[in-house]
């Protein structure tokens, strides 16, 4: 956990009065409104109103707090400013400030985003914005989860295996088949798509035999590879728990790389199950040639 303290942010000069809130800059209970229009009119600087949790894996509720709006800011800003001003115990997880760690996920307005890459003008003006932590996995402190189910369910996916090189000792590759697997590689593993999945969101059970769209994209990754020799499709359809998906296309929407996961990742993955596995054709070619299903 890292903590900075922002540059003073560009407001106009001070109200010449304003009531003073039960403790600096804190307001508990039900959330107020922002009043811009209000500072607007009188010169006064335009507040923000935040709603951001607080608490642990034994328990916790929202905490209302007023800042300066400053402009030009990310909701990261604000949650750094409440840190430095307001709430210095508060837990929040980042790193780059920038959109490439994917650290800094968390849920704004009820919706997975990145507190790094969302714009305070972008949010509907005059109401408190609220900033919870991710449902899906299990709660650490205020806006920090353990999100190690992922990378222990990336542990059971086999490594890429290139083919043997060829007799001039190079491996040629079409391009059209490098660029279907470039899009998968900007994954920044920031587990927004894993968040929305409502398979796992709705049911701690699934866990255990789903995946989830995150690896489903490195596992496209890996299958669509032109020179990848392993066969992941059993794994896919028996442990990995691809079937479980229905398409809904919620991963994709939260992407902030905008990877078309349910698109090029999910819906081939299940046609290569589905061809292996189900189609009569596949079937009966094995019947008349005595070749098995892969191991």
């Amino acid at each position: 956990m890292a903590t900075t303290t922002p540059p003073p942010s560009r407001t106009s000069p001070a109200p010449a009065a304003a009531p003073a809130p039960a403790a600096p800059g804190v307001v508990p209970g039900p959330a107020g409104a922002r009043p811009e229009a209000a500072a607007a009119a009188t010169g006064g600087p335009a507040e923000v109103v935040m709603r951001v949790w607080r608490g642990d894996a034994g328990g916790g509720a929202f905490q209302e707090y007023r800042v300066p709006a400053g402009e030009g800011e990310v909701v990261l800003d604000v949650i750094h400013r409440i840190q430095a001003t307001l709430a210095p115990d508060l837990a929040v997880r980042w790193n780059c400030k920038a959109g490439r760690c994917g650290s800094c996920s968390a849920e704004i307005n009820g919706k997975p985003r990145l507190m790094c890459m969302t714009r305070m003008d972008t949010l509907p003006p005059g109401e408190p914005v609220t900033v919870s932590p991710m449902h899906t996995f299990p709660l650490v402190r205020d806006l920090v989860t353990d999100v190690s189910f992922n990378y222990e369910k990336a542990k059971t996916v086999p490594a890429f295996k290139p083919r043997p090189k060829e007799a001039d000792g190079t491996r040629r590759m079409y391009q059209e088949d490098i660029d279907r697997v470039q899009e998968f590689h900007k994954c920044i593993e920031c587990f927004l798509c894993q968040d929305v999945c409502h398979v796992i969101r709705d049911h701690e059970e699934n866990k255990e035999a789903f995946a989830g769209p995150r690896l489903f994209v490195r596992l496209a990754a890996l299958e669509m590879h032109p020179l990848d020799t392993n066969d992941r499709r059993r794994l896919l359809k028996e442990q990995l728990g691809l079937g479980f998906c229905n398409i809904t296309k919620c991963c994709t929407e939260v992407c902030p790389e905008h990877i078309k996961i349910t698109d090029n990742a999910i819906i081939p993955l299940k046609e290569r199950v589905v061809t292996e596995f189900h189609d009569p054709l596949v079937w009966l070619a094995r019947k008349l040639t005595g070749r098995g299903a892969p191991e």
